[in-house]
């Protein structure tokens, strides 16, 4: 049964991720408009955060950031990374022993 730190979890993530989302759309409008940009690291700071999946959505929905290595490879990397951590560390709370 969950409990009250896998809810702040959850919604820890869903946020991360639309701010991740929301952070790409935003550098592509201000891209086109040629206006002040988000810098690259702080757009991978919603990733780091727990955002990547709504960091690589906003990336491909917003074609944005596609041509720059460390963004097409970088955070389905980082994604890899995540959800490792997320299953070792359910393992070792969770999974009763």
């Amino acid at each position: 049964m969950p409990n009250l730190l896998t809810y702040i979890l959850l919604i820890w993530i869903l946020i991360a991720n639309i701010i991740g989302f929301a952070l790409m759309g935003i550098d592509k409008r201000r891209a086109q408009r040629d206006m002040w940009r988000i810098s690259e690291k702080q757009l991978f700071i919603p990733a780091l955060l727990g955002g990547t999946i709504g960091a690589i959505i906003g990336m491909h929905h917003f074609r944005h950031k596609t041509k720059h290595w460390y963004f097409w490879r970088g955070l389905p990397a980082l994604l890899v990374l995540q959800i490792t951590a997320s299953i070792w560390f359910y393992w070792l709370l969770w999974v009763p022993k």
